[in-house]
């Protein structure tokens, strides 16, 4: 399925996630990796796991390990990229074998020129910056505008959940780098609820 934007969807560790997903049209799948996450996957469990999908970029998610170990991981698992949930010095992400995105969160009330420094100052060493999960509430109307003047100058993944109506009238406006949607847990083996992730496919479709 053709959609208006790549969609990378995170955290996936079952078989059902993976395949729906791939075959919904997901551009990307990420996998945590790193035992600082106390659900993180073995490597033997993600080489499973997209041994079963194909068209999908496979990412891995790391928070505390070393550069050199993450690249051990990128070898194992054959991944195309990672997500790094920390700050890495310009060497350490030199070393890197293979692209990474930038972890970030939402922070309230955050001043706009510290963001702009950070964003601008990061840029040139990753491929994008994932803010992957919205505020509750959501941000103020300023804060969109400031939003929206950031994924115009940076390649930004954003969270489903900034929406604040129509997710597809959303993406039309703000034109991201992708969308990010949160995998989940099998309700038994075989078994999952996609309804909540299907109603998010169909509004993206081309």
């Amino acid at each position: 399925m053709a959609l208006l934007v790549p969609v990378m969807v995170r955290g996936i560790n079952n078989l059902s996630d993976a395949r729906y997903c791939a075959g919904m049209g997901a551009d990307s799948l990420t996998f945590r990796l790193d035992p600082a996450f106390a659900d993180y996957l073995t490597p033997e469990t993600v080489r499973e796991l997209s041994g079963w999908v194909a068209g999908v970029q496979l990412i891995g998610e790391f928070d505390a390990l070393p550069i050199e170990q993450i690249n051990q991981l990128v070898q194992e698992c054959g991944l195309h990229a990672v997500l790094l949930h920390r700050r890495h010095p310009a060497d350490e992400l030199a070393a890197l074998t293979v692209p990474a995105l930038r972890f970030i969160t939402w922070i309230p009330d955050m001043v706009h020129e510290d963001v702009e420094m950070l964003l601008r100052e990061q840029a040139p060493f990753y491929q994008g910056f994932v803010l992957a999960t919205a505020p509750t509430p959501l941000p103020n109307p300023a804060e969109v505008i400031r939003l929206t003047e950031y994924a115009r100058q940076y390649p930004m993944w954003l969270g489903a959940g900034f929406a604040p109506d129509s997710l597809r009238d959303y993406v039309q406006a703000l034109n991201p780098a992708g969308i990010v949607l949160q995998g989940g847990d099998e309700i038994k083996p075989g078994l999952r609820d996609f309804d909540e992730m299907e109603a998010v496919f169909e509004q993206l479709e081309d």
